[in-house]
């Protein structure tokens, strides 16, 4: 099982907790990630990826072991310690401000 934190305006959509699992079959990649996490949460498709496109939506972001992973190539596989279940895979709400 992947483990995945959402941020807060996500939970509530999901009506899920701070942390959710997923089961990934396959490579662990940000794709395989967010394809188990829409299939198991149908109302968050559209909110973290475009419907059409299925790129990174602009104001969320990534991170896998500390690691900025937003504009990596969403097929490229995420660590071990995430692969492991040991380390979340981060969706962080960007914070803007003026």
């Amino acid at each position: 099982m992947i483990r995945v934190v959402l941020p807060p305006h996500l939970r509530t959509l999901a009506h899920a907790g701070a942390e959710v699992s997923v089961e990934v079959h396959g490579e662990i990649t940000p794709r395989s990630i967010l394809d188990a996490l829409e299939a198991s949460y149908p109302m968050l498709r559209g909110t973290i990826r475009d419907h059409v496109t299925l790129e990174r939506r602009p104001f969320l972001r990534f991170f896998a072991c500390g690691e900025d992973w937003s504009l990596e190539p969403p097929d490229h596989p995420l660590p071990e310690g995430v692969a492991r279940g040991k380390e979340p895979f981060l969706v962080v709400g960007a914070i803007a401000g003026g």
